[in-house]
C-alpha cells in the first residue's frame, strides 16, 4: 500500500504541477496586462484635434525623485503613477478638481481648467508626512492598503491596547483577544486550562490564527495555543469576521486573527517584564531588538512562565491547571529600501501542563483522574519579497510540528502533527486597480501513537487571486476568490466580495462610511473538536465519511463620528452547512463514547455589534456591545435548538487616563448574559454575570510599575455549581463545560523595565 507520506508528496506534486502551469499562464497574462491596457487605451483613445476631451499628463516627485503607485483621482477616472511617476488619464474638456494620494505623502488637489483637443503636463512634489507614519496599514488582506481605505472590514487592536492587556496576561493572549467587540474565548477543557477563540459565535476551530500572515501555529491552534502566545513581541492584531476561506483556505471558514509582530527599532530596545499573581502564576519575559547593519535587523523574545495547580473550590479537583512553560522566538528582518526583502522566524514552546484530580484525592467515583499534557512545538517561517518593476513578488514559506504526550487518567495519547506550507504572490497595480494572483500548496499529517483510526496526511493545492479597484471617490470594491483542491474533500471554490461606501466632504453625513462583505468558504473537518479535546479521541468512534463543511456570511458595518463619538454598528449572519456534531453512541459500555457525523441541519448565527469610543486629552472610555442568536440542528419536536456557550447579550465598558512618562490607570466592566448550556446535570442556562477590573501602571525612572485586580466581585462557575460531575459524562468525561470564571479574584503586580 502507498504511505501517507508518499500520498502526500504524490498529491502535493500532482496539484502543484496543475496548479502552477496554470498560474504561470496566469500570471504571464498578469504580467502583459497593463500593456495590453495601454495598448487598449490608446487604440480606444479619440483623436488629439477632438474638441470634447483632452489627455492629462501628471509627473509626481518627491525631492526630484519620481514617485510611483500614486492614485490620481478626477472624479470617477482615475490611475496609478508608473515607476516614472507618470500618470496619464484622458479627460472631457472643462474644470476639473485633481486629487492626488499616496501612503507616506500628504494629498494634493489641484483645480485644472482643460482645453478640448489640448494635451496639458503638470508636476506636482509630493510632501511626506509624519501623520502618515501613525497610519495603521493592513497586512492581513495582502493589498497593503491603510485601514480607511480597505473595502473588507478589518478591525485593528494597536500597539496600546495591546500593552494595557499584557500587564494583565504577560504569558498569553487570552485576556486581549476575550474583551475584543465580537470574540469570545471559550475554555474547551477546564482540567487543563485549554481554550479557543470563537468569531460572532462560530466555533473556535473555525478561526485561523496567523503570525505575520504564517500559519505558525500549525492545524491545532486551538486548545492551548492561545495560552502559549505572550503578547509582548505584537505590534497590532488585525481580525477578520466571517468566511476568509478566499484568502487563506478552509481553515479561516469563522475569521483570521493575523498576529503582526514589531519590527527592529533604530536604536534598540531592551525591556524586562516581571508579574506575579496572587493565584500562584509567575511569568518573566525579555525583549530584545535592535539593527545589525543598515539593512539588517533583529528581535528576540523569550518567556519563562510558571503556574501552580489550585483548587479554589476545596472540592480536589483542579481548577487552576499547574504549568511550566518556555517560549523561544528570535525574528530576522532584512530590507535594503529597494523592494527588497526578507523576514525570517523561528519558534520554539516547551510545556508541561498538570489538571484532574490533586495528589491524594479522587474523582466521584472514588478512583483518582489525573491529567497531564507535555508539548513541544518547533515552526520556521519565512516572507520575502522583491519589486519587478511596478510588481511585487512575494513568497512565504512556514513548518510547524507539535508533539503532545496526553494521559487522560490511565490511557496515554501521544502524537505528532506536523504541517507544512508555501506560497508565491504577485501584486501589481493596474488599469482597474490592484491585482493580486497566486498559488500555495499546503500539507497537513497527523499521526496517534495509541489510538488507531484517526492518523491523516493531506494535501492542498490552491490558486487564489484579488482586485481591489476605486472606481469613484465614494466606492471602493474588493474581489477574491480561491480554488482549492484538497486531496480527501476534492475541489471547492470560496469567493469573497467586499465594498466600502464613503459619505461626501460635506454635509451631515461627512466621514461617515458603510461596508458590506459577503463570503462564501469550506472547512476540510479533523477529528479535532472542543468535545474531543477534553475526552481525548479513545473515547471516540473511528471511521466515520465526514463530509466538509461550507458557510455563507455576510456583513454590513456603519462607522463615522456622532455627538463627538467615534461609532461603530455591524449586522452579521452566518449559514454552515454540514457542521460536524459530537454525539452520544447509546447502547454500549459505559461511560458512553462519542461518534462525529455531519449534522442534516445547518447552523445559524445572527447578530448586531456597537462599538463607541470616546478620546480628549488623556482620557479614553470605550464601549461595546454584541448580541448573537444562533441555533443548530432540528430537536425531535422541530424546534431548532440554541447554540451552546454563546451568550445572547455581552456588554463591556473600558475607561482609561493616561499621562504621557507618568503612568495610566483604567477601569474594566465586562457582562456577560445568559448562555444556553449543554449535557449540564446542574443547569440548562448559565447565569448573567459581571467582571469588574481595575489597572494602574506607574513610571519610575526606566521602570514601570503595575498592579491589576481582575475579577474584584470574585464571579465564580463553582460558587454556584461544581466544575465536576456527580458521573461521568459522554467520552468519560469529568468536567462540565466552562461558562464563566474558574479562578475568582486575582490580583497581580509587577515591573517593566527598559534598559
Amino acid at each position: 500500500m502507498t504511505s501517507h507520506t508518499d500520498r502526500l508528496r504524490s498529491t502535493l506534486t500532482t496539484a502543484l504541477s496543475c496548479v502552477l502551469t496554470r498560474v504561470l499562464g496566469s500570471a504571464l497574462a498578469f504580467a502583459l496586462l497593463p500593456a495590453a491596457a495601454t495598448t487598449l487605451r490608446a487604440q480606444s483613445l479619440p483623436a488629439a484635434t477632438s474638441v470634447d476631451s483632452a489627455t492629462l499628463r501628471v509627473t509626481l516627485l518627491h525631492d526630484s525623485t519620481p514617485v510611483a503607485d500614486a492614485v490620481v483621482r478626477s472624479g470617477s477616472i482615475a490611475t496609478r503613477s508608473d515607476d516614472a511617476g507618470l500618470a496619464v488619464l484622458r479627460l472631457p474638456a472643462g474644470t476639473h478638481a485633481l486629487v492626488i494620494t499616496r501612503i507616506g505623502f500628504a494629498p494634493e488637489r489641484r483645480t485644472l481648467l482643460l482645453a478640448g483637443g489640448a494635451d496639458t503636463s503638470i508636476t506636482v512634489a509630493l510632501t511626506a508626512t509624519a501623520t502618515d507614519v501613525e497610519t495603521i496599514v493592513i497586512a492581513a488582506t495582502r493589498s497593503g492598503r491603510r485601514i480607511e481605505d480597505e473595502p473588507v472590514r478589518v478591525e485593528v487592536l494597536e500597539r496600546e491596547e495591546i500593552e494595557e492587556k499584557m500587564l494583565m496576561t504577560p504569558g498569553d493572549i487570552t485576556m486581549m483577544l476575550n474583551e475584543t467587540s465580537g470574540l469570545r474565548v471559550q475554555t474547551t477543557s477546564p482540567s487543563l486550562g485549554g481554550a479557543n477563540v470563537r468569531i460572532q459565535g462560530l466555533r473556535g476551530h473555525y478561526t485561523q490564527m496567523l503570525s505575520d500572515g504564517l500559519p505558525l501555529y500549525g492545524g491545532q491552534t486551538g486548545g492551548l495555543g492561545l495560552l502559549q502566545i505572550p503578547p509582548m513581541d505584537l505590534q497590532q492584531v488585525e481580525v477578520i469576521k466571517g468566511a476568509a476561506s478566499s484568502l487563506y483556505g478552509s481553515q479561516a471558514l469563522g475569521g483570521v486573527i493575523n498576529l503582526v509582530s514589531r519590527t527592529p527599532a533604530a536604536e534598540g530596545e531592551r525591556e524586562l517584564l516581571l508579574n506575579q499573581t496572587t493565584r500562584g502564576g509567575t511569568d518573566g519575559v525579555l525583549w530584545l531588538s535592535g539593527p545589525v547593519s543598515p539593512t539588517w535587523g533583529y528581535t528576540l523574545l523569550t518567556g519563562a512562565h510558571r503556574q501552580e495547580r489550585r483548587d479554589i473550590d476545596d472540592d480536589g479537583w483542579t481548577d487552576l491547571a499547574g504549568y511550566e512553560r518556555l517560549v523561544v522566538r528570535p525574528r530576522l528582518f532584512w530590507d535594503d529600501g529597494t523592494g527588497r526583502s526578507l523576514f525570517v522566524t523561528i519558534g520554539s514552546t516547551t510545556e508541561s501542563r498538570r489538571g484532574g484530580t490533586l495528589p491524594g484525592r479522587t474523582a466521584p467515583d472514588a478512583q483518582p483522574f489525573a491529567e497531564a499534557l507535555s508539548t513541544r512545538r518547533i515552526d520556521l517561517g519565512v516572507k520575502g519579497s522583491l519589486l519587478l518593476g511596478s510588481t511585487l513578488l512575494q513568497l512565504r514559506g512556514s513548518g510547524t510540528e507539535q508533539r503532545h504526550d496526553h494521559r487522560f487518567g490511565t490511557v496515554p495519547e501521544g502524537d505528532t502533527h506536523r504541517t507544512g506550507f508555501v506560497e508565491m504572490s504577485l501584486r501589481r497595480p493596474g488599469a482597474l486597480g490592484t491585482w493580486v494572483a497566486g498559488v500555495a500548496a499546503q500539507g497537513e499529517s497527523y499521526a496517534n501513537r495509541d489510538v488507531a483510526g484517526f492518523d491523516f496526511d493531506h494535501a492542498v493545492g490552491s490558486l487564489f487571486g484579488q482586485l481591489e479597484s476605486d472606481p469613484a471617490t465614494w466606492l471602493s470594491l474588493s474581489a477574491s476568490a480561491r480554488l482549492d483542491a484538497h486531496d480527501t474533500y476534492g475541489t471547492t471554490l470560496s469567493p469573497r466580495l467586499s465594498a466600502l461606501f464613503r459619505a461626501g466632504e460635506a454635509g451631515r453625513l461627512a466621514g461617515w462610511t458603510l461596508r458590506t462583505s459577503v463570503a462564501s468558504g469550506t472547512f476540510a473537518p479533523t477529528p479535532f473538536t472542543e468535545e474531543t479535546e477534553v475526552t481525548g479521541l479513545a473515547m471516540v468512534q473511528p471511521g466515520a465519511a465526514l463530509r466538509r463543511e461550507r458557510a455563507l456570511t455576510g456583513s454590513a458595518d456603519l462607522n463615522g463620528r456622532l455627538l463627538g463619538l467615534e461609532v461603530n454598528a455591524t449586522l452579521f449572519a452566518s449559514v454552515v452547512e454540514d457542521p460536524v456534531e459530537v454525539t452520544e453512541v447509546t447502547g454500549g459500555a459505559f461511560p458512553p463514547m462519542l461518534r462525529l457525523s455531519n449534522a442534516t441541519e445547518p447552523t445559524r448565527t445572527q447578530g448586531a455589534e456597537l462599538l463607541a469610543r470616546w478620546r480628549h486629552e488623556g482620557f479614553a472610555v470605550t464601549g461595546s456591545y454584541t448580541f448573537i442568536r444562533g441555533s443548530l440542528f432540528s430537536t425531535p419536536d422541530g424546534a431548532r435548538a440554541p447554540l451552546t456557550l454563546v451568550p445572547r447579550h455581552a456588554v463591556g465598558v473600558v475607561a482609561m487616563h493616561e499621562v504621557e512618562d507618568v503612568g495610566r490607570m483604567g477601569l474594566e466592566l465586562y457582562y456577560t448574559g445568559r448562555q444556553a448550556l449543554e449535557a449540564n446535570p446542574y443547569r440548562a442556562e448559565s447565569r448573567p454575570y459581571l467582571i469588574v477590573g481595575f489597572l494602574v501602571e506607574r513610571h519610575v525612572g526606566p521602570a514601570r510599575l503595575f498592579l491589576n485586580a481582575e475579577n474584584l466581585g470574585d464571579v465564580r462557575q463553582t460558587r454556584w455549581d461544581p466544575l465536576v460531575r456527580p458521573v461521568q459524562g459522554a467520552g468519560g468525561r469529568w468536567t462540565t463545560d466552562a461558562w464563566t470564571e474558574l479562578s475568582g479574584r486575582t490580583f497581580n503586580g509587577g515591573v517593566r523595565l527598559a534598559f
